[in-house]
């Protein structure tokens, strides 16, 4: 199981993960080290075969009353200008493909991810949410990629690609020029969220929908999730083929013929993920 030291991880008996961003006395921001453990945490998802079948689904969410403030202004922002200052264009480079990496690694991660936001969102904590797959917020909260406000351009983090696909292209064109804050009615109204909660109720709906998805074919989940991701880039026609080759797939595995002996005998199929 993982041990990390810069964010909290449990595991439910429903085999639902937790990642919990974990610095509430900053709004949890993130640091060199916890890109690096939340990176890791996901690639293991995917590779490590007995972490696979131990966790169905994967809720992201931050202590307190926030989801997460970004990058550390302190720990991340400063050591950038100087590298900046010291023309270190290598270094620049490497933190930048960094970043981008955790998103790689969260839509590559065959569980599906639920992030539970409260409070602020912002920069690169908006990212983590926007790369989940379904979002769950509250009318309190407040998104915001920041990038443009410490003048950086809004292609960070692959939020050119994925934002507009979430929110529709202007919508995402103004929350991108802009790094205004969109709050938690907005973000709903705009499709970034899929629902609103009360505070106190947030984390524990994204908890019973990805324990919902836990208890659902864990196969047929990972193989929707790659499909929505690959998708992206393919015409219809490429589309409906690679979808044939990929429900003929699912086809194949137990958790189909399960299904179909449970329907015929009138009861509720139990999904084993084989």
């Amino acid at each position: 199981m993982l041990h990390p030291r810069h964010f909290r991880w449990s595991l439910d008996s429903d085999r639902v993960a937790t990642i919990t961003l974990d610095r509430p006395e900053r709004k949890n921001p993130l640091t060199f080290e916890s890109y690096a453990e939340l990176c890791d945490a996901f690639r293991r998802l995917r590779d490590d075969a007995a972490l696979r079948a131990a966790v169905r689904a994967v809720v992201v969410t931050g202590a307190g009353e926030n989801f997460s403030s970004g990058g550390d202004v302190h720990e991340i922002i400063g050591p950038l200008v100087r590298m900046k200052e010291a023309a270190d264009r290598d270094g620049l480079l490497a933190f930048t493909r960094m970043t981008g990496e955790l998103v790689r690694t969260m839509r590559a991660c065959p569980q599906p991810i639920v992030a539970a936001i409260d409070g602020v969102c912002a920069g690169a904590g908006a990212m983590i949410a926007t790369a989940s797959d379904v979002r769950f917020g509250t009318a309190r909260s407040r998104v915001a990629f920041l990038f443009v406000r410490v003048g950086l351009s809004g292609a960070d983090m692959g939020a050119c690609a994925l934002l507009p696909r979430i929110v529709g292209q202007g919508r995402a064109s103004e929350l991108l020029f802009t790094g205004r804050f969109m709050g938690g009615e907005e973000a709903e109204r705009w499709g970034f969220y899929n629902r609103l909660a009360a505070p106190d109720r947030v984390a524990a709906d994204a908890h019973a929908l990805a324990a919902e998805l836990a208890r659902g074919p864990s196969l047929a989940h990972a193989m929707t999730k790659r499909m929505l991701h690959e998708e992206w880039n393919m015409g219809i026609d490429d589309a409906i083929e690679a979808e044939a080759r990929a429900q003929a797939e699912c086809m194949m595995t137990e958790d189909f013929a399960r299904a179909y002996r449970a329907f015929t005998e009138k009861r509720t199929p139990t999904f084993e993920g084989t």
